[in-house]
């Protein structure tokens, strides 16, 4: 369709990439399976610190305290709307740690490797998802099979099932798209900012449109999140402009008295 221009690149820093996608989407579902749904939820907290200190260690980003303090009222918020029960276990929170830290890498190498090469979302995405899509179909049914003793490819596949499941793909790779572009435009950090604004309006929109039970301990958090976020995106914007205003300085042309 055009929409794009195919560009090809490091063959292997595309099949890394990839595969390490597919395994931490894997890993993710295995954490919730194996978890109670407020530790998932504290293990999604975690994504951001994590991610910050990689960043720190790795590729000597700085955050400043007014970004680091805008992200604790953040995570103090969707912690107070969304954790419930915490319930431990060896094997759960082995892998809540795996997928952490294989989510954080990859959304990291999201955008690394688009600026290192100059390639566009779409073109990432387009490069990596045979990868990906290879590493779940070859891992999916195999722990399907092991978790439940069931075989996928012995369900009774009706038309109503093959058209949800024709749908949710295609959601699913608007999802990735625009996780890639987001990331890509700004950073791995700001695109995990931008997840729990999606999860707390997702707990808006399920007590408005399907009356879920709210109490005043998930507005609260929810307040408390929003506050986080537009701090956050207020010191984003200050230090982008601060950061372009020293990059132009001296290129300016100095004057000769």
């Amino acid at each position: 369709m055009k929409l794009f221009e195919h560009k090809p690149f490091d063959a292997r820093a595309v099949m890394g990439f990839g595969i390490l996608n597919g395994i931490s989407i894997g890993l993710l579902n295995l954490s919730l399976g194996f978890n109670s749904v407020g530790f998932y939820q504290m293990t999604k907290l975690a994504i951001i610190p994590c991610t910050v200190l990689l960043e720190t260690l790795f590729f000597r980003k700085k955050f400043s305290r007014n970004i680091q303090l805008s992200l604790a009222i953040l995570l103090l918020g969707v912690g107070i709307a969304t954790v419930t029960d915490l319930q431990l276990n060896i094997l759960g929170s082995i892998l809540s740690l795996l997928a952490v830290v294989t989510t954080c890498i990859a959304q990291i190498m999201t955008n690394t490797i688009q600026k290192k090469f100059k390639v566009s979302s779409t073109q990432l995405l387009y490069q990596s998802c045979p990868y990906q899509a290879l590493t779940l179909f070859i891992i999916g049914p195999f722990l399907d099979g092991l978790l439940t003793n069931k075989n996928v490819f012995a369900f009774k596949y009706t038309p109503q099932v093959l058209f949800f499941i024709v749908l949710s793909c295609l959601i699913s790779v608007s999802v990735n798209f625009s996780t890639f572009l987001v990331i890509g435009k700004t950073s791995p950090v700001t695109y995990q900012v931008l997840g729990h604004l999606k999860t707390c309006l997702v707990l808006a929109f399920g007590y408005v449109l399907l009356h879920d039970p709210f109490s005043w301990r998930n507005i609260l958090g929810i307040l408390i999140a929003v506050v986080g976020m537009v701090i956050y995106s207020y010191y984003c914007t200050v230090e982008s402009q601060q950061q372009k205003a020293s990059e132009v300085s001296p290129q300016l042309p100095q004057v000769i008295p």
